[in-house]
């Protein structure tokens, strides 16, 4: 058969081709000449030469490839469960169309208390007698579900059987729990709707990904999950005492538990915009105020930062303005990774460039930690330290600035403001639910210095 995987963007071939790198932090394979014919025909779409599973699962359980979605199961294989409280005739309507492109599935609507019962023809609907929020409803309706796969979808969402279909294949491999789509923001030519196709958080990008804490795709929404129903019922129920991040939390667990969640943004659906300014600042806000309490369960998973000190330093003095002494510190930060990627086989240049990303990587990094988590203990501290001024202009300004050069929003100026009220949202969040549990682990770095160990 010809290859089923994508190569991910960001791995590296020695140059006789027995070596990879792959993923952050990285991961270095060290394979043999059959290898080295796997992974070239992963490359090219050429036929698998036989025997390939065992490096192959290897990859795809690092991230390094990824599945591709060809294949879809029945319809008759998967009950999609959609926990609804409608309040307004707007979200009724939003419930009605998805329910249109649902028709040749099996539906739960779990009612979770809302004002007025739901009667809704040819779909079971289940009422709960108090309002759980969406987790208490999602575990009520898998309880129903008798199809091998269940599709948790939001009310809100705008998505098709077909898409779920693409989205249960992926689980079949057996070490993928979860499979999420990519969740874009409808463009509806207003300025949220346009702020919200560029800048939601429920949008991961366009690369899929292993999720995994701390990496570059580190969650993903519930606004769209694919699972299968027994594990969902029995082994990995959502956290009904959270109303926020209970999603997060699922996926943390399972990741925890050894299987695989996989970000698959080749399936696209729409959830739409907020109504209001207000509105979108209260989600971020609240985004941010479940860090604590995620942190709690999973330590060191909600943290800002992490990063590499040797990479760290010379992005710190950058971001502090101090040019001389970033540039005295980067030359031994791409002496030190040129001599401990050596044994990955990789040639001089492509560490210098694997150097290079990471070094980029973390300078953005730190400062999206600072424009966010750390905005208000630095603004303090930049009353009594010069440098630390430059720190957040810096990490304030550049971020807005760069998105409207790269972007080009229509409402460049709309689009600068509330990036900002954006971070200052989220963090202010992460403060309240810091203090609010008396637990700060959320708002420390994690700050290591390893080198990367080769898998043979």
């Amino acid at each position: 058969m010809t290859s089923e995987f994508i190569a991910d963007q960001q791995w590296f071939r020695s140059a006789d081709g027995k070596s990879l790198l792959s993923g952050s932090p990285l991961t270095s394979f060290t394979v043999s000449e059959a290898g080295a014919q796997i992974l070239n025909a992963i490359e090219n779409n050429d036929q698998l030469p036989p025997h390939h599973a065992s490096l192959t699962s290897r990859l795809l359980a690092t991230g390094a490839i990824h599945p591709q979605t060809n294949l879809s199961v029945p319809s008759s294989d998967i009950t999609v469960v959609i926990p609804a409280f409608i309040t307004d005739s707007h979200s009724q309507q939003q419930l009605a169309s998805l329910l249109e492109h649902l028709s040749d599935m099996a539906v739960i609507v779990v009612d979770d208390c809302s004002p007025t019962p739901l009667r809704i023809s040819n779909i079971t609907v289940i009422r709960r007698d108090t309002n759980g929020g969406p987790g208490a409803a999602r575990n009520t309706g898998i309880q129903h579900v008798t199809t091998k796969f269940a599709a948790f979808v939001d009310a809100d969402v705008v998505t098709s059987s077909d898409s779920l279909r693409q989205l249960a294949s992926v689980l079949r491999d057996e070490s993928v729990a979860l499979a999420a789509p990519r969740i874009a923001t409808e463009n509806e030519k207003t300025f949220l709707s346009e702020y919200e196709s560029l800048r939601s958080p429920l949008d991961l990008g366009n690369e899929p990904a292993v999720v995994r804490p701390l990496s570059r795709v580190s969650y993903v929404p519930s606004a769209v999950l694919v699972g299968r129903t027994i594990q969902l019922r029995e082994q990995f129920s959502f956290n009904e005492t959270m109303r926020l991040g209970e999603d997060v939390d699922l996926i943390w667990r399972i990741v925890e538990s050894g299987q695989i969640v996989r970000y698959v943004p080749s399936v696209i659906c729409h959830h739409r915009a907020r109504t209001s300014w207000s509105a979108l600042l209260k989600q971020r806000f609240g985004y941010g105020s479940s860090a604590a309490t995620l942190n709690s369960r999973h330590p060191r998973a909600a943290s800002p930062l992490r990063a590499n000190v040797v990479l760290l330093l010379p992005a710190v003095a950058l971001l502090s303005g101090y040019l001389y002494f970033a540039v005295m510190l980067a030359l031994p930060m791409y002496f030190y990774f040129a001599t401990t990627l050596q044994s990955t086989g990789m040639s001089l240049r492509q560490r210098f460039k694997v150097t290079t990303i990471g070094f980029k990587a973390t300078l953005r990094l730190l400062a999206s930690a600072v424009r966010r988590a750390w905005w208000p203990i630095v603004t303090l501290s930049s009353l009594v330290f010069q440098p630390m001024m430059f720190v957040l202009l810096f990490s304030v300004l550049a971020a807005p600035a760069y998105g409207i050069v790269k972007r080009k929003p229509r409402y460049p100026g709309e689009y600068f403001v509330m990036r900002i009220l954006d971070d200052c949202a989220y963090g202010l969040g992460v403060w309240a639910g810091a203090i609010r549990t008396r637990s700060f682990g959320c708002l420390l770095p994690i700050i290591t210095l390893r080198r990367s160990s080769p898998q043979k």
